[in-house]
């Protein structure tokens, strides 16, 4: 389905949604005052932390920290993308979800047929199968059981250039459709070939449907049963299917009311239906190319750890370490990627059925690396650490990969860790790759000189500043119908302000006068795709000591009082630096003694401190 949702029908859905009517019917809650509260779904605990607030349509978890809205509930405990979630809230509220773009119900027309279409070839596959002694006994060799056939919906292609195109291709529209899904495939100039343009693309393989979030099958995946190449073969990209983005499995990994914790992530069709047969039932598979960030995404919407399984062998290897640096922009603190290599021989689908899940289970557990550990196991088998040489290169090999990783928690220890490796102070090695090889020379020919610190009254001030922002910030979610309450003019003064985080303040102030918010929910929503959406849920989760949109409305207009006196501080402190130093102008003595004049209640006040 084409075309992006609307904001503003987001904000809608989630004023008609009862965070505590769709939590409720997944988790018993029980009313706790004002709010409701439950042992949390998203970790085991035995007394509830677990809070849901109808008033600011969110949830919050004091013991893991999970929160978000409904949207977001859904999207955890669920495990639906955002669409889904959106169209799952949509259908419960009983309208339609929107979609911008002119062409939108041509393309949801053109779109659902295809869906259709697709549905249909997949049954036509199973139909195959099942009657098929050839392709049944290949299934049984490979150790698929009724169950998983019927769950996967796993098919058969014969052996024929032209069964679908003949079944499926009656006449020129239904072969464009057919050939738009990738099921056919026209030939070299257009030539014709015993009365036909075209011909199928899956031929004597099993087939594999895969299906998007909601169960529709969008492509398939082919494996070879006889002689031929290539062994695998997928659907082209097609106007329902990006195989950079898609995973096979995930569907049927949803289903699965199993408490959800980890991911694997392994290479191949069987090997993932082999998995959940076995009982491994959080088992996906890339589609021939290789992890991408947009698979990430998707995985650490649904779990915090993520384990990659390959083969010991070099192919394996090799596909290993291209997973690494795919990883590295997308892990930060609170996400866990590591890398199972499986013995040499085996892949999952032979190493499950030998050893059983419990087995295979304890190998992920025991065996498995951190994506920090491989990381320097892989290094050092390029540079020897016993001598300084190849310790330097050693160094050089892991700048460019850990500059890949976001700023944070993570990126720091990462960097200890490599520090670890080539017996280097963490801060020594941190230094000297923020100043880079010229700078660092420079440095170390002259003598060591301390970066000059800000005076202990400027940092506290600094440190006040920031929290002033992050203060009205939070009163902002907590109640967002302060907003439209607030002086206009003192909204406009801090307008030239500059101090960490004011663009986010202004940028709320300017987003709720102009278009007011009934609920936290609702700006976070706003705030999902930006980069400081996180930062926000956060101040969200926060406990607030403000009482009512009254009391914030207060509190706000404090600190943008404080916030646009600051220019006014600034002069005032850069004139009495100055006097300690020499005389000052008659001009300036003038000026400062207006500035001080001119100071406020909580101005005087923040100078004593």
């Amino acid at each position: 389905m084409a075309g992006r949702i609307p904001q503003h029908f987001i904000d809608d859905l989630i004023a008609r949604t009862d965070i505590v009517e769709l939590i409720g019917s997944r988790v018993p809650l029980k009313k706790a005052g004002r709010e409701y509260k439950a042992c949390c779904p998203f970790h085991d605990e035995k007394s509830p932390s677990f809070w849901v607030s109808p008033d600011k349509q969110f949830y919050h978890c004091f013991g893991c920290g999970a929160h978000g809205t409904a949207l977001g509930f859904l999207m955890s405990y669920d495990r639906l993308a955002f669409p889904e979630a959106v169209e799952e809230l949509a259908s419960r509220a009983g309208v339609e979800v929107p979609r911008e773009g002119g062409s939108e119900d041509r393309e949801r027309d053109s779109t659902d047929g295809l869906y259709d279409l697709n549905a249909r070839v997949a049954n036509y596959f199973a139909d195959v199968l099942a009657g098929d002694a050839r392709a049944r006994a290949y299934v049984e060799k490979r150790g698929l059981d009724a169950d998983s056939i019927a769950r996967f919906q796993i098919g058969f292609a014969t052996n024929s250039w032209n069964d679908v195109l003949r079944r499926f291709g009656t006449g020129s529209e239904a072969t464009r459709r057919l050939a738009d899904l990738g099921l056919v495939i026209e030939r070299e100039g257009g030539q014709v070939r015993d009365g036909e343009r075209h011909y199928d693309r899956f031929r004597d393989r099993l087939m594999f449907p895969i299906r998007d979030a909601r169960g529709r099958t969008i492509a398939f995946g082919g494996r070879v049963i006889g002689e031929g190449e290539p062994k695998y073969l997928n659907s082209p990209e097609t106007a329902l299917f990006h195989k950079g983005r898609e995973l096979y499995g995930l569907y049927e990994v949803r289903q699965s009311r199993t408490k959800l914790t980890r991911l694997l992530v392994v290479e191949g069709y069987i090997d993932v239906v082999r998995l959940h047969q076995a009982g491994v039932r959080y088992a996906v598979a890339t589609l021939g190319t290789a992890t991408t960030p947009e698979h990430l995404l998707r995985l650490f919407r649904l779990v915090s750890e993520v384990v990659f399984a390959f083969d010991g062998d070099r192919a394996g290897r090799a596909a290993a370490w291209r997973a690494l640096q795919n990883a590295l922009p997308e892990v930060r603190e609170g996400r866990e990627i590591r890398f199972l290599f499986l013995p040499e021989g085996h892949d999952p689908d032979t190493l499950v059925a030998q050893e059983g899940a419990h087995e295979f289970e304890r190998r992920i557990n025991e065996q498995a690396l951190p994506l920090s550990e491989y990381l320097v196991r892989e290094l050092g088998a390029q540079a020897d650490l016993a001598h300084a040489d190849g310790r330097a290169r050693f160094a050089e090999l892991a700048r460019p990969l850990v500059a890949r990783v976001a700023p944070g928690v993570y990126r720091e220890l990462l960097v200890a860790r490599v520090a670890e490796a080539i017996r280097l102070p963490t801060e020594r090695l941190a230094a000297l790759w923020r100043e880079g090889p010229a700078t660092a020379t420079a440095r170390s020919s002259s003598p060591a000189r301390e970066a000059p610190r800000a005076p202990p009254r400027e940092r506290a001030r600094e440190t006040g500043r920031r929290s002033l922002v992050g203060q009205a910030v939070k009163a902002l979610l907590h109640h967002p119908s302060a907003a439209a309450k607030l002086d206009a003019a003192l909204v406009a003064s801090i307008a030239q302000v500059e101090e960490p985080g004011i663009g986010i303040l202004r940028e709320l102030l300017d987003e709720l006068r102009r278009d007011p918010a009934t609920s936290t929910a609702q700006i976070l929503e706003r705030w999902r795709e930006r980069a400081e959406g996180p930062r926000l849920a956060r101040l969200a989760a926060a406990e607030s000591l403000v009482a009512d949109a009254k009391a914030a409305g207060a509190e706000i207009s404090t600190v943008l009082a404080n916030l646009a006196d600051e220019p006014r501080k600034k002069r005032v402190d850069a004139l009495l630096a100055k006097s300690r130093g020499s005389e000052l102008s008659a001009e300036e003595k003038l000026e400062l003694q207006a500035l001080m004049a001119a100071q406020t209640p909580a101005a005087r006040s923040d100078r004593r401190s």
